[in-house]
Protein backbone atom coordinates (compact mmCIF):
# COMPACT_ATOMS: atom_id res chain seq x y z
CA UNK A 1 0.00 0.00 0.00
CA UNK A 2 1.08 3.54 -0.84
CA UNK A 3 1.79 5.37 2.30
CA UNK A 4 0.79 9.18 2.29
CA UNK A 5 2.72 10.89 5.23
CA UNK A 6 6.81 11.48 3.81
CA UNK A 7 9.21 9.15 5.67
CA UNK A 8 6.37 7.33 8.04
CA UNK A 9 7.49 3.70 8.50
CA UNK A 10 4.25 2.67 10.34
CA UNK A 11 6.12 -0.89 11.30
CA UNK A 12 8.09 0.94 13.88
CA UNK A 13 5.04 1.16 16.04
CA UNK A 14 4.69 -2.43 15.99
CA UNK A 15 8.03 -2.63 17.30
CA UNK A 16 8.10 -0.79 19.63
CA UNK A 17 5.12 -2.38 20.95
CA UNK A 18 7.20 -5.83 20.95
CA UNK A 19 9.98 -4.61 22.57
CA UNK A 20 7.79 -3.84 25.42
CA UNK A 21 6.11 -6.64 25.70
CA UNK A 22 2.57 -5.29 24.87
CA UNK A 23 -0.28 -6.95 23.08
CA UNK A 24 -2.69 -4.88 21.12
CA UNK A 25 -5.27 -5.04 23.87
CA UNK A 26 -2.18 -3.60 26.51
CA UNK A 27 -1.16 -1.26 24.82
CA UNK A 28 -4.75 0.63 23.61
CA UNK A 29 -5.67 0.16 27.74
CA UNK A 30 -2.17 2.21 28.37
CA UNK A 31 -2.85 4.68 25.70
CA UNK A 32 -6.49 5.31 26.73
CA UNK A 33 -4.46 5.91 29.88
CA UNK A 34 -2.42 8.39 28.68
CA UNK A 35 -5.30 10.13 26.90
CA UNK A 36 -7.57 10.46 30.18
CA UNK A 37 -4.78 11.80 31.94
CA UNK A 38 -4.08 14.75 29.24
CA UNK A 39 -7.58 15.39 28.65
CA UNK A 40 -6.51 13.28 24.88
CA UNK A 41 -10.35 12.03 23.34
CA UNK A 42 -8.44 8.12 22.12
CA UNK A 43 -10.53 5.42 21.66
CA UNK A 44 -7.06 3.41 21.35
CA UNK A 45 -8.71 -0.21 21.05
CA UNK A 46 -6.65 -2.98 19.24
CA UNK A 47 -8.28 -2.14 16.32
CA UNK A 48 -7.03 1.55 16.06
CA UNK A 49 -4.06 0.63 17.16
CA UNK A 50 -3.30 -2.31 14.34
CA UNK A 51 -4.70 0.44 11.64
CA UNK A 52 -2.03 2.26 12.99
CA UNK A 53 0.94 -0.59 12.84
CA UNK A 54 -0.14 -1.51 9.34
CA UNK A 55 -0.25 1.81 8.02
CA UNK A 56 -4.06 2.19 7.14
CA UNK A 57 -4.26 5.25 9.30
CA UNK A 58 -2.37 7.56 10.19
CA UNK A 59 -1.95 8.50 13.99
CA UNK A 60 -3.36 11.88 14.64
CA UNK A 61 -1.28 14.63 16.98
CA UNK A 62 -2.72 13.26 20.18
CA UNK A 63 -2.18 10.10 19.55
CA UNK A 64 1.74 10.47 18.35
CA UNK A 65 2.15 12.48 22.01
CA UNK A 66 0.56 9.42 23.81
CA UNK A 67 2.60 6.98 21.41
CA UNK A 68 5.75 9.26 22.61
CA UNK A 69 5.05 8.91 26.37
CA UNK A 70 4.25 4.99 26.21
CA UNK A 71 7.62 4.28 24.50
CA UNK A 72 9.48 6.52 25.96
CA UNK A 73 10.72 7.67 22.24
CA UNK A 74 10.29 10.78 19.72
CA UNK A 75 7.85 10.74 16.51
CA UNK A 76 11.60 9.91 14.13
CA UNK A 77 12.06 7.18 15.93
CA UNK A 78 8.60 6.09 16.26
CA UNK A 79 8.31 5.97 12.36
CA UNK A 80 6.16 9.15 12.16
CA UNK A 81 8.04 11.50 10.05
CA UNK A 82 12.15 11.17 8.58
CA UNK A 83 13.85 13.32 10.23
CA UNK A 84 14.83 16.40 8.51
CA UNK A 85 18.80 17.50 8.14
CA UNK A 86 18.19 20.82 10.24
CA UNK A 87 17.16 18.54 13.16
CA UNK A 88 19.57 17.21 15.49
CA UNK A 89 19.17 14.71 18.48
CA UNK A 90 16.10 13.46 19.82
CA UNK A 91 13.82 14.06 22.56
CA UNK A 92 15.80 13.04 25.73
CA UNK A 93 15.21 10.23 27.67
CA UNK A 94 15.25 10.97 30.84
CA UNK A 95 15.81 8.46 33.84
CA UNK A 96 12.92 8.74 36.32
CA UNK A 97 14.12 7.13 39.99
CA UNK A 98 10.40 6.91 40.98
CA UNK A 99 8.95 8.31 44.19
CA UNK A 100 11.77 9.91 46.36
CA UNK A 101 11.78 12.28 49.37
CA UNK A 102 13.45 15.92 49.70
CA UNK A 103 15.95 17.09 49.35
CA UNK A 104 16.46 14.20 46.39
CA UNK A 105 12.96 15.19 45.04
CA UNK A 106 13.86 18.62 44.35
CA UNK A 107 17.11 17.56 42.68
CA UNK A 108 15.97 14.93 40.68
CA UNK A 109 12.72 17.49 39.78
CA UNK A 110 14.96 20.57 39.06
CA UNK A 111 17.47 18.37 36.78
CA UNK A 112 14.27 17.40 34.59
CA UNK A 113 13.38 20.69 33.98
CA UNK A 114 16.64 21.94 33.22
CA UNK A 115 17.06 19.42 30.88
CA UNK A 116 13.94 20.27 29.38
CA UNK A 117 14.82 24.12 28.99
CA UNK A 118 18.10 23.38 27.97
CA UNK A 119 16.89 21.04 24.67
CA UNK A 120 14.55 23.44 23.67
CA UNK A 121 14.67 26.99 24.10
CA UNK A 122 17.26 29.34 23.13
CA UNK A 123 18.14 33.07 24.37
CA UNK A 124 19.50 36.49 23.48
CA UNK A 125 22.37 37.36 25.21
CA UNK A 126 22.03 40.05 27.92
CA UNK A 127 25.25 40.64 30.38
CA UNK A 128 27.30 37.06 31.01
CA UNK A 129 24.51 34.64 30.94
CA UNK A 130 21.38 34.74 28.93
CA UNK A 131 17.61 35.28 29.10
CA UNK A 132 17.04 31.62 28.61
CA UNK A 133 19.30 31.10 32.44
CA UNK A 134 17.38 33.84 33.57
CA UNK A 135 13.82 32.31 32.80
CA UNK A 136 15.80 28.78 33.84
CA UNK A 137 16.15 30.20 37.30
CA UNK A 138 12.38 31.71 37.61
CA UNK A 139 10.92 28.37 36.87
CA UNK A 140 13.06 26.69 39.24
CA UNK A 141 12.17 28.80 41.88
CA UNK A 142 8.50 29.09 41.20
CA UNK A 143 8.83 25.31 40.97
CA UNK A 144 10.62 25.19 44.42
CA UNK A 145 7.99 27.73 46.09
CA UNK A 146 5.53 25.46 45.57
CA UNK A 147 6.42 22.83 48.01
CA UNK A 148 7.69 25.21 50.80
CA UNK A 149 5.01 27.03 52.75
CA UNK A 150 5.32 30.95 53.20
CA UNK A 151 7.63 30.89 50.25
CA UNK A 152 8.06 33.95 48.57
CA UNK A 153 9.63 34.60 44.83
CA UNK A 154 9.77 37.19 42.31
CA UNK A 155 6.53 38.64 40.18
CA UNK A 156 7.20 37.36 36.33
CA UNK A 157 4.84 38.39 33.50
CA UNK A 158 5.78 35.78 30.77
CA UNK A 159 4.34 36.25 27.20
CA UNK A 160 4.35 32.98 24.88
CA UNK A 161 4.14 33.91 21.15
CA UNK A 162 3.77 32.55 17.88
CA UNK A 163 1.83 31.57 15.02
CA UNK A 164 -1.58 30.11 15.14
CA UNK A 165 -1.10 25.97 14.81
CA UNK A 166 3.03 26.64 16.85
CA UNK A 167 2.06 25.14 19.40
CA UNK A 168 2.47 28.07 22.03
CA UNK A 169 -0.59 27.52 24.05
CA UNK A 170 0.61 24.19 24.94
CA UNK A 171 4.15 25.56 25.62
CA UNK A 172 2.21 27.71 27.92
CA UNK A 173 0.22 25.75 30.11
CA UNK A 174 3.43 23.34 30.21
CA UNK A 175 4.93 27.11 32.24
CA UNK A 176 1.55 27.49 33.99
CA UNK A 177 1.70 24.03 35.17
CA UNK A 178 5.40 23.47 36.45
CA UNK A 179 5.73 26.73 37.87
CA UNK A 180 1.94 27.27 39.60
CA UNK A 181 1.68 30.64 37.41
CA UNK A 182 -2.29 31.57 36.24
CA UNK A 183 -2.65 30.88 32.97
CA UNK A 184 -4.45 32.72 30.58
CA UNK A 185 -5.36 32.49 26.82
CA UNK A 186 -6.07 35.19 24.29
CA UNK A 187 -8.93 33.34 22.62
CA UNK A 188 -10.25 31.80 25.61
CA UNK A 189 -10.92 34.99 26.95
CA UNK A 190 -12.10 37.10 24.15
CA UNK A 191 -13.80 34.69 21.45
CA UNK A 192 -16.81 34.95 22.44
CA UNK A 193 -16.87 39.19 22.65
CA UNK A 194 -14.80 39.02 19.22
CA UNK A 195 -17.05 37.05 17.31
CA UNK A 196 -20.29 38.91 18.47
CA UNK A 197 -18.49 41.89 17.91
CA UNK A 198 -17.26 41.07 14.29
CA UNK A 199 -20.76 40.32 13.49
CA UNK A 200 -22.30 43.43 14.94
CA UNK A 201 -19.74 45.35 12.93
CA UNK A 202 -21.15 43.76 9.82
CA UNK A 203 -18.27 41.02 9.59
CA UNK A 204 -17.92 37.43 9.28
CA UNK A 205 -17.59 35.99 13.14
CA UNK A 206 -14.38 33.69 11.97
CA UNK A 207 -12.64 36.92 10.48
CA UNK A 208 -8.91 37.12 11.32
CA UNK A 209 -7.34 38.74 8.65
CA UNK A 210 -9.54 41.48 7.34
CA UNK A 211 -8.69 45.16 7.74
CA UNK A 212 -12.28 45.24 10.17
CA UNK A 213 -10.89 42.76 12.38
CA UNK A 214 -7.01 44.05 12.20
CA UNK A 215 -8.14 47.27 13.25
CA UNK A 216 -11.39 47.55 15.08
CA UNK A 217 -11.50 44.02 17.23
CA UNK A 218 -7.85 42.86 17.57
CA UNK A 219 -6.66 45.39 19.77
CA UNK A 220 -9.59 45.22 22.15
CA UNK A 221 -8.74 41.45 22.55
CA UNK A 222 -5.15 42.68 23.53
CA UNK A 223 -6.18 45.14 25.88
CA UNK A 224 -8.54 43.12 27.63
CA UNK A 225 -5.91 40.20 27.89
CA UNK A 226 -2.96 42.55 29.37
CA UNK A 227 -5.32 44.59 31.85
CA UNK A 228 -6.23 41.23 33.47
CA UNK A 229 -2.69 39.96 33.33
CA UNK A 230 -1.60 43.65 34.98
CA UNK A 231 -4.77 42.73 38.10
CA UNK A 232 -3.31 39.23 38.14
CA UNK A 233 -0.02 40.94 39.07
CA UNK A 234 -1.56 43.54 41.34
CA UNK A 235 -2.70 40.56 43.37
CA UNK A 236 0.87 39.37 43.50
CA UNK A 237 0.34 36.68 41.15
CA UNK A 238 2.65 35.69 38.31
CA UNK A 239 1.33 35.24 35.18
CA UNK A 240 1.93 33.63 31.27
CA UNK A 241 0.42 34.83 28.59
CA UNK A 242 -0.74 32.97 25.72
CA UNK A 243 -1.01 34.97 21.99
CA UNK A 244 0.54 35.24 18.76
CA UNK A 245 1.69 38.72 19.83
CA UNK A 246 2.95 39.04 15.94
CA UNK A 247 2.29 43.38 15.79
CA UNK A 248 3.43 43.49 19.20
CA UNK A 249 6.49 41.84 19.48
CA UNK A 250 8.03 44.04 16.50
CA UNK A 251 7.43 47.56 18.05
CA UNK A 252 9.88 48.51 20.62
CA UNK A 253 7.71 51.60 21.68
CA UNK A 254 5.11 48.91 23.20
CA UNK A 255 7.61 46.53 24.63
CA UNK A 256 9.08 49.45 26.25
CA UNK A 257 5.92 50.85 28.09
CA UNK A 258 4.91 46.77 29.24
CA UNK A 259 8.98 46.50 30.56
CA UNK A 260 8.77 50.11 32.15
CA UNK A 261 4.81 49.28 33.47
CA UNK A 262 6.00 46.01 35.00
CA UNK A 263 9.13 47.33 36.29
CA UNK A 264 7.01 49.54 38.39
CA UNK A 265 5.20 46.66 40.20
CA UNK A 266 8.59 45.23 40.47
CA UNK A 267 7.65 42.40 37.79
CA UNK A 268 10.09 41.03 35.40
CA UNK A 269 9.23 40.22 31.76
CA UNK A 270 9.92 37.42 29.55
CA UNK A 271 9.33 37.23 26.09
CA UNK A 272 9.35 33.68 24.65
CA UNK A 273 8.49 32.54 20.65
CA UNK A 274 7.70 29.20 19.50
CA UNK A 275 9.04 28.35 16.34
CA UNK A 276 7.42 25.92 13.99
CA UNK A 277 7.48 24.46 10.68
CA UNK A 278 4.81 24.92 8.41
CA UNK A 279 3.53 21.73 8.17
CA UNK A 280 3.05 20.97 11.46
CA UNK A 281 1.30 24.07 11.89
CA UNK A 282 -1.04 23.35 9.35
CA UNK A 283 -1.55 19.60 10.65
CA UNK A 284 -2.69 21.03 13.91
CA UNK A 285 -4.50 23.91 12.53
CA UNK A 286 -6.46 20.94 10.40
CA UNK A 287 -6.62 18.65 13.34
CA UNK A 288 -8.23 21.32 15.51
CA UNK A 289 -10.46 22.52 12.95
CA UNK A 290 -11.59 25.93 14.72
CA UNK A 291 -13.20 28.13 12.49
CA UNK A 292 -11.36 30.98 13.18
CA UNK A 293 -8.70 28.92 11.22
CA UNK A 294 -10.68 28.75 7.89
CA UNK A 295 -9.69 31.51 5.88
CA UNK A 296 -5.59 30.22 6.72
CA UNK A 297 -6.01 26.70 5.67
CA UNK A 298 -8.13 27.95 2.53
CA UNK A 299 -5.65 29.99 1.12
CA UNK A 300 -2.41 28.05 2.44
CA UNK A 301 0.22 29.24 0.03
CA UNK A 302 -0.14 32.79 0.42
CA UNK A 303 -0.67 32.32 4.47
CA UNK A 304 2.64 30.31 4.79
CA UNK A 305 4.32 33.19 2.06
CA UNK A 306 3.12 35.98 4.77
CA UNK A 307 4.88 34.08 7.22
CA UNK A 308 8.83 34.17 8.99
CA UNK A 309 9.34 30.84 10.03
CA UNK A 310 13.00 30.91 10.42
CA UNK A 311 13.43 33.78 12.63
CA UNK A 312 11.88 35.28 15.57
CA UNK A 313 10.46 38.47 16.30
CA UNK A 314 13.09 41.34 17.28
CA UNK A 315 11.76 41.42 21.25
CA UNK A 316 11.95 38.11 22.07
CA UNK A 317 14.33 37.01 25.23
CA UNK A 318 13.76 33.28 24.38
CA UNK A 319 12.70 31.22 21.21
CA UNK A 320 11.55 27.61 21.72
CA UNK A 321 11.86 25.30 19.10
CA UNK A 322 9.06 23.10 18.18
CA UNK A 323 9.29 22.12 14.56
CA UNK A 324 8.50 18.89 14.36
CA UNK A 325 6.72 19.08 17.54
CA UNK A 326 10.39 18.45 19.28
CA UNK A 327 9.42 21.03 22.16
CA UNK A 328 5.79 19.49 23.09
CA UNK A 329 6.73 16.13 23.45
CA UNK A 330 9.83 17.14 25.39
CA UNK A 331 7.03 19.22 27.77
CA UNK A 332 4.74 15.88 27.76
CA UNK A 333 7.89 13.96 29.15
CA UNK A 334 9.26 16.35 31.43
CA UNK A 335 5.25 16.57 32.88
CA UNK A 336 5.70 12.83 33.69
CA UNK A 337 9.08 12.71 35.10
CA UNK A 338 7.69 15.15 37.38
CA UNK A 339 3.95 13.63 38.45
CA UNK A 340 6.15 10.94 39.21
CA UNK A 341 8.22 12.22 41.12
CA UNK A 342 5.54 13.99 42.95
CA UNK A 343 5.57 12.46 46.43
Amino acid sequence: MQVKHAGWQPSKLREHREAAGLTLEAAGEQLRNIGEQHSWNLAANFQTIGKHERGESYPHVHYRRAYSLLYQSDEFTLGFRAKPGDVSGSVPVLNVPGIVSEPAFQKEAARAITEALERIASGVSEGEGTMRAVLEARVLDAWGSRFVIGASQKKTLTLVGGYAGSGKTEFARFLSDITGWAFLDKDSMTRGIAERLLVSLGGDPNDRHSELYLSEVRPLEYRCLMETAYDNLDCGVSTVLSAPFISELKQEAWLKRLENRCAAKGVEVAVIWVRCDVDSMREYMEFRSAPRDTWKLQNWDDYANSIDTENSPPGVHVTVDNRYGMAIATADRTRETLRRLLP
